[in-house]
């Protein structure tokens, strides 16, 4: 696969981060592996602004709005423009990978087949 970076998960699922790029507001998102997709089993986002407001149902925790969408997806499509000044970080557990910080082709996040 050329231009591929692939990354082996040590569990049933990841966390993604990110600094959104006007608000400068921290989002969060919980994701767990699917056998055909992923599932977004927990978004939070630490305050509210143009494109960061709470989903339905969303609770105030910890100084952070947190909701649980149930969203399935066969895969994510993230864009790297690398106009934002960070990336995402996708972590597995305490390991994390930075992904998008450079502007380069949109990165695509799915479950590899067994």
């Amino acid at each position: 696969m050329a231009g591929a970076l692939v990354l082996s998960l040590s569990g049933p699922g990841f966390s993604l981060h990110w600094t959104h790029s006007v608000e400068k507001t921290e989002w969060v998102e919980a994701w767990e592996l699917r056998p055909h997709g992923l599932r977004l089993v927990q978004a939070r986002i630490k305050g509210s602004g143009a494109g960061m407001e709470p989903g339905p149902g969303a609770v105030q925790q910890d100084g952070w709005w947190v909701w649980s969408p149930g969203t399935e997806v066969s895969s994510l499509h993230l864009a790297a423009s690398g106009s934002t000044g960070a990336g995402w970080r996708l972590c597995d557990g305490a390991i994390c990978h930075t992904l998008g910080a450079l502007s380069a082709d949109p990165i695509r996040i799915a479950p590899c087949a067994p």
